[in-house]
């Protein structure tokens, strides 16, 4: 599978605020939004693959609107669903899916003061993954976010010593280069191929 093609089915699985309430349409040439009808499935893309794929996005779907009446608990039990799907084996985007869903899994935590389950998310995740993506960089971006949460939550406590605070608002600077490092490193690639 090519790279653009990875790229425009992972914008389908996880892309809800593009087209909330559209209705699955045959896919046309510019179309990078809609699910592929699995019964016009080429040999591009297996319809397993097709099928996993549009139950994360539904499950996304869901968590999005749960976030909306703000009951986070809901929110977080549909993301973790996702988590539990099967995918068709050696699929590159079950990774891309299941990190994205840690992504906002550990953000979920992290607003219901969950820090320590976050933290073990996002680790999770980059301990499974096994290329570069920007999926991997983005639970990067969410490390460091929990970081900071820490850092915050340390200075908020008025805690004697601020080598504590200090050492999170490093840490989140480390996460974030990380980060940074692994984009560079995916847009030079895209660069050199075209």
């Amino acid at each position: 599978m090519t790279l653009p093609l990875a790229a425009a089915l992972m914008c389908t699985a996880c892309s809800t605020e593009r087209d909330a309430g559209a209705p699955s349409t045959r896919r046309s040439a510019g179309s990078v939004t809609k699910v592929p009808d699995p019964s016009e499935a080429s040999d591009l893309i297996g319809r397993d693959l097709l099928i996993s794929l549009a139950q994360a996005r539904n499950y996304h779907h869901k968590a999005r609107l749960y976030m909306t009446d703000g009951n986070l608990a809901a929110a977080t039990a549909q993301v973790r669903q996702i988590l539990t799907l099967a995918f068709p084996a050696g699929a590159p985007e079950a990774d891309d899916v299941r990190n994205d869903a840690r992504a906002l899994l550990a953000k979920l935590l992290v607003s219901q003061g969950q820090l320590d389950e976050a933290a073990r998310t996002v680790d999770d995740g980059i301990a499974g993954s096994t290329r570069d993506s920007f999926f991997v960089a983005n639970l990067y971006t969410v490390q460091g976010e929990i970081h900071e949460a820490r850092a915050a939550a340390l200075d908020a406590a008025g805690a004697p010593s601020r080598t504590a605070a200090s050492d999170e608002r490093h840490a989140a600077i480390a996460a974030y280069d990380r980060s940074i490092q692994i984009n560079a490193r995916l847009q030079k690639k895209l660069m050199e191929e075209r």
